[in-house]
């Protein structure tokens, strides 16, 4: 894991990056300006198991190319996991928050992942552990009001204003962040790179 000092403001913002592209780094940037984050740590996962692995690129491939693109030293690429006995982001998150007592951790996700997140494993748990942050995506907007998991959460939910009283509050929290967007999917540009092999 990086290395952090007590007291420290950390976001986590884990994905497969298959690969990493321009809009992580900006909804890394969002949830760093707005949040008021001294650290965004990427978590890059050896495998989702929401999605098919069989296009997966190496680990230490992602790993390289999350390193190439993020242009700001206080994003911090890890793959932690791999030496961790977890498979699913609950186990993972719990683990880091065990190891790291005193930072105040706030989960980040983009509005695409809000639409699915009632799927993830033990997804109450993931938001009764630390705060989490939703920055806006192109045709993600109105997951906001749609998603299962934004009306199970919507009375724990803050106005974008106070995203920065966000790391340090008591989990359940969460808000959501409108804004500039980027149209850019690890989605599109794999199938890109086959229309071009």
């Amino acid at each position: 894991m990086p290395m952090v000092e007590s007291g420290m403001r950390v976001g986590l913002f884990g994905g497969s990056f298959n690969p990493p592209h321009a809009g992580h780094v900006h909804v890394c940037e969002q949830a760093m300006r707005r949040c008021e984050l001294d650290a965004v740590w990427w978590l890059v996962t050896p495998g989702n198991p929401l999605k098919d692995t069989r296009e997966l690129a190496p680990l230490t491939e992602r790993v390289a190319e999350c390193e190439a693109i993020t242009p700001d030293p206080r994003m911090k690429i890890t793959a932690c996991e791999i030496d961790m006995p977890t498979r699913y982001t609950a186990d993972t998150l719990r683990q880091i928050v065990a190891r790291n007592r005193d930072v105040d951790f706030v989960w980040i996700m983009g509005a695409d992942n809000l639409g699915q997140f009632h799927q993830w494993d033990r997804w109450r748990d993931i938001a009764a552990l630390m705060p989490f942050v939703v920055v806006d995506r192109p045709g993600s907007t109105l997951a906001l009001h749609s998603a299962k998991a934004a009306q199970v959460l919507r009375p724990y939910r803050f106005d974008e204003a106070d995203a920065s009283t966000l790391p340090g509050t008591p989990a359940p929290a969460w808000t959501f962040l409108h804004g500039p967007r980027n149209s850019l999917s690890s989605t599109q540009l794999r199938q890109a790179a086959k229309r071009h092999r």
